[in-house]
């Protein structure tokens, strides 16, 4: 359960901050609601207490877990498919929508991996940033830290191949 002013992250969309539990009439039913406003974007979404963990409504990561994002990123004894690029954007886009911070980190360094081999298809440069946002917006929240100083630490990652 989560309490008003609570942070969360919400699948694909990112860390949000949790306004207000209101009650809402749905088919002639009445149930609660989180209101949950989006940091990066301002985006609210209203998401039924009951099926929070369904959708994958999560805490936003301890600390002590983002070393564990940091090797994810710095792994690169990865294979990467050679499939097709709609074929590989479609499951990334998968990983993105689990909401997980790490798939959200492997999509992120698979695509820096691909991206040092050829060029990506403007869907894939799309979601690399959004890959990229959702791991910095969560990591600074996480860290207490500003932004440009995350995308400073991811740079450098990835600077160091």
């Amino acid at each position: 359960m989560f309490k008003i002013g609570d942070l969360a992250v919400y699948p694909a969309q990112g860390v949000g901050i949790i306004e207000a539990i209101e009650n809402r009439e749905v088919m002639g039913k009445k149930q609660p609601f989180y209101i949950m406003k989006i940091m990066g974007n301002g985006m609210k979404i209203m998401i039924p207490t009951t099926s929070a963990k369904a959708v994958g409504l999560r805490e936003v990561i301890m600390e002590k877990e983002i070393p564990k994002v940091y090797d994810i990123l710095r792994n690169r004894d990865v294979t990467i498919d050679k499939q097709t690029w709609n074929k590989r954007y479609r499951e990334y886009l998968e990983k993105i929508k689990t909401g997980s911070v790490f798939e959200i980190a492997s999509v992120l360094r698979d695509l820096f991996i691909l991206k040092s081999d050829k060029n990506l298809s403007f869907g894939e440069r799309k979601m690399m940033d959004t890959a990229k946002n959702l791991l910095v917006k969560e990591i600074s929240v996480a860290t207490n830290s500003q932004e440009d100083k995350i995308e400073q630490d991811l740079q450098t990652i990835f600077s160091m191949q």
